[in-house]
């Protein structure tokens, strides 16, 4: 059977790049539609599938590990396969599978249950960081000043809980991004509609509650290093923190020279990952008080216009290879076992 690869597309996300790969090489492929209900039929004469799901479009919460797992079952070549997106949008698992590996996870915390999660408050101390176990680009994650504030976010979370959305911090982040001119004005537009009419996903997916995720609050860190593996070739970029914010996720700021980033970063990257095994991987670094890198999360996906500008890539001997690569091409590649 001559090999094709399947192919969900969305615009905007890797199947452009996916699609523009296969047509300059040659590569056979097909559209398929993962959210029809004969989508196993579909990929029956393939040899391969991929699609990126995403964390914004609740259908894909829903379904897409449970797709990907039994495509796997079914004898496909998946991207990205279960063992790199169980994890995705999912901090609470990534906790568990960071300290199971022995990473350098900032410490987290994890209580289902209000009274134990009271008890350890009194305990602790603050600030720590309050987080949502799925979002990106810093959605979600808020700074906890005090142990009142940390008992009022634990009432709410066992209480009605926090919508995936939060409508006033996106307008809040648009405008940031707007008077940057990293946004457009009809950007902020959108978003103030959102104050009215809620996203598709606000409107399917309920309120996260029945637990608390707390970080231990890493202090005086500007910026953070993120370095991201696909099969066994590491790129990364530098992202500043916001003015007066200690969230560097999604700001925008970007610093792209190879010697504004820290090795140690690549190089615990690649032994973090020879024990997850995922094929396309995105570390999160701070630094602690003795400057030594501890990972804050995972992801498997990116935004790609984000590392277009980077200026060369690691192999896994950390051998820099300078000049422009596509990673997405690897990602094909991976699939068809010719990387």
């Amino acid at each position: 059977m001559p090999v094709k690869l399947a192919i969900h597309h969305r615009p905007g996300f890797f199947s452009d790049r996916w699609i523009e790969y296969c047509k300059e090489n040659n590569i056979p492929y097909k559209i398929v539609n993962a959210y029809d209900t004969d989508i196993v039929q579909q990929v029956s004469d393939c040899t391969a599938f991929m699609w990126h799901h995403t964390q914004c479009d609740y259908r894909d919460k829903l379904f897409a590990k449970q797709l990907i797992y039994s495509l796997e079952a079914m004898g496909l070549k998946v991207f990205p396969n279960f063992n790199t997106c169980w994890h995705f949008d999912d901090k609470v698992g990534q906790k568990y599978l960071l300290e199971a590996i022995g990473a350098p996870l900032v410490p987290t915390y994890i209580f289902y249950n209000k009274k134990k999660a009271l008890e350890w408050i009194k305990t602790t101390t603050f600030p720590k960081v309050y987080k949502l176990r799925g979002g990106a680009g810093s959605a979600n994650v808020q700074l906890v000043p005090t142990k009142k504030d940390a008992i009022r976010l634990v009432n709410r979370a066992f209480g009605k809980g926090f919508p995936q959305f939060k409508r006033r911090g996106n307008l809040k982040e648009r405008i940031r991004k707007y008077k940057e001119g990293k946004d457009t004005l009809w950007g902020v537009y959108k978003s103030m509609g959102r104050l009215f009419i809620p996203t598709e996903l606000a409107k399917m997916v309920g309120p996260e509650k029945g637990y608390v995720y707390f970080q231990d609050f890493i202090p005086n860190n500007t910026f953070d290093i993120r370095i991201i593996i696909v099969a066994d070739k590491a790129f990364a970029i530098k992202r500043l923190t916001r003015k007066n914010d200690f969230r560097a996720s999604g700001s925008g700021m970007i610093i792209y020279s190879k010697e504004e980033i820290d090795e140690r970063c690549v190089k615990m990257a690649f032994e973090v990952n020879e024990k997850i095994k995922s094929q396309s991987i995105a570390f999160d670094f701070v630094f602690d008080s003795n400057k030594n890198p501890l990972i804050v999360e995972i992801s498997y996906g990116f935004a790609k216009e984000g590392y277009d500008p980077c200026e060369g890539y690691w192999d896994k001997d950390l051998n820099w290879h300078k000049g422009a690569f596509n990673p997405y091409g690897w990602m094909v590649e991976l699939v068809l076992n010719k990387n």
